[in-house]
């Protein structure tokens, strides 16, 4: 079996941010970098757990990114990615990043594609189903269990209220949330592989995007609190009634 997971290059969930070139690009000054949780630890981490059962398992990962996203990749590989594929090119459209991984997965012709619900920076959640679209095959999003039997999956997913539980046959694009699977952190061994392991450069497939930035803003700044005494209700009444603003 042959796995694909799809890697995303995402800043630290503690990184500043901030905006440049009149708050249309982020500023990446001293920000630290990381794989997109959603894809390491539930992406990732199952199709490793599916290796682990299945010796004769391949995992293949890709990212559209240039050279400055290798560093994440070798975290990958070092987690348990066979080889790696990185797509030379810089685009923050959803489909023109779909396009990329559909073409990789058509010509590696993947038995599963495995990604993240989203990204932690753009949160669109876009980007299975494209892939999916454009490689012509089922898909299933806000997974949060994966078993496999032979050539069919069953896939248990969030559903408003409740969770559906879903059959497909091989192959087949999943995208992973909280409840695939457990975070793992790489071992030396890991480590030290993955300095060997195959992380191919292509160049990208000619593909118009759809979107463009216009602009980013940040959320406005939180107020101030005030503190009411115990013993002075009348005042946190009052306020209540003249400053307090709905929700």
């Amino acid at each position: 079996m042959k796995i694909l997971v799809c890697i995303s290059k995402t800043p630290d969930t503690t990184a500043k941010i901030a905006f440049t070139d009149n708050n249309t690009k982020f500023d990446t000054n001293g920000v630290q970098w990381i794989i997109n949780p959603y894809d390491e630890w539930y992406a990732l981490v199952r199709a490793i757990e599916l290796k682990e059962k299945d010796a004769s398992a391949i995992i293949h990962l890709v990212t559209v990114g240039l050279a400055d996203t290798e560093p994440i990749i070798r975290k990958a590989l070092a987690l348990g990615g066979d080889e790696a594929i990185r797509v030379n090119a810089d685009s923050h459209d959803s489909y023109y990043i779909a396009a990329q991984i559909a073409e990789i997965a058509k010509q590696g012709g993947y038995d599963l594609i495995l990604t993240g619900k989203e990204t932690i920076d753009y949160n669109g959640s876009s980007i299975g189903g494209m892939v999916a679209e454009l490689s012509d095959l089922p898909y299933v999003s806000l997974a949060t269990k994966f078993e496999l039997s032979g050539t069919k999956a069953t896939i248990t997913r969030e559903i408003e209220g409740g969770e559906e539980v879903c059959e497909a046959d091989l192959p087949v694009v999943v995208s992973a949330q909280k409840g695939m699977a457990e975070q793992r952190i790489p071992n030396m061994r890991g480590i030290m592989a993955a300095r060997t392991k195959p992380l191919k450069v292509v160049e990208p497939t000619a593909v118009n995007p759809l979107t463009t930035v216009a602009g980013f803003s940040l959320p406005p700044a939180k107020a101030g609190v005030k503190l009411v005494p115990a013993d002075n209700p009348e005042e946190l009444v009052r306020l209540l009634h003249e400053e307090a603003k709905a929700i």
